[in-house]
């Protein structure tokens, strides 16, 4: 891939057939344009910190289209290749697959981790954000046992033995938005059927 503009130079025919593309279709494509990550702009930084020599390598969940039109999830290593002199030569991307597929950017892809109801996500967000259980029944408008018992679903959904545990695992598995505060997750990672108006 060119460092200057992200457009692909040459492709593996497997990296190429990702997108049900062939390896001449793909050549001249914007990277930009076929993948996507969870924080806008995300790619764009980490090419940046690559072409300036910031960094040497990087790693990113992203989301990209097959040929039939079926969104995926993978993971993205992007690597600064250089020339002898220093000088950046180019960026060689590698793409692990790493979920099932989903007919749109709002469907959950279910091999991509857990998947929580709307309050659950609310809830877990209040324990990421340190809201106690009282604070948490007062502002989702739930009894004490109410949130407890959601609570411990997700400790044993999350085979967490307490709520730090429960955040550090749910942060592990990406439920999280990075570099956000307080703390969200992810659209993909709530069932759309549950979300609240």
């Amino acid at each position: 891939m060119s460092p200057a503009d992200l457009t692909v130079r040459a492709a593996d025919p497997a990296f190429a057939r990702r997108f049900g593309l062939d390896t001449d279709e793909i050549r001249g494509s914007s990277l930009l344009d076929l993948l996507r990550s969870t924080v806008p702009a995300r790619l764009e930084e980490h090419f940046a910190a690559l072409s300036s020599g910031r960094r040497r390598r990087f790693t990113e969940k992203v989301t990209g289209r097959d040929g039939a039109g079926l969104a995926f999830s993978a993971q993205l290593t992007g690597t600064a290749v250089r020339r002898p002199s220093g000088e950046i030569a180019g960026v060689v991307v590698l793409l692990h697959h790493t979920g099932g597929t989903r007919r749109n950017e709002a469907e959950p892809v279910s091999a991509g981790g857990p998947v929580l109801s709307a309050l659950d996500a609310q809830v877990l967000e209040g324990v990421a954000g340190g809201e106690s259980t009282v604070q948490l029944a007062s502002r989702l408008y739930l009894s004490r046992q109410g949130i407890e018992y959601r609570v411990g679903q997700m400790l044993r959904r999350f085979d967490a033995p307490n709520r730090p545990a429960l955040v550090a695992r749910a942060h592990a598995l990406g439920m999280f938005a990075v570099g956000q505060w307080p703390p969200r997750v992810l659209p993909e990672r709530v069932r759309q059927d549950m979300k609240q108006k």
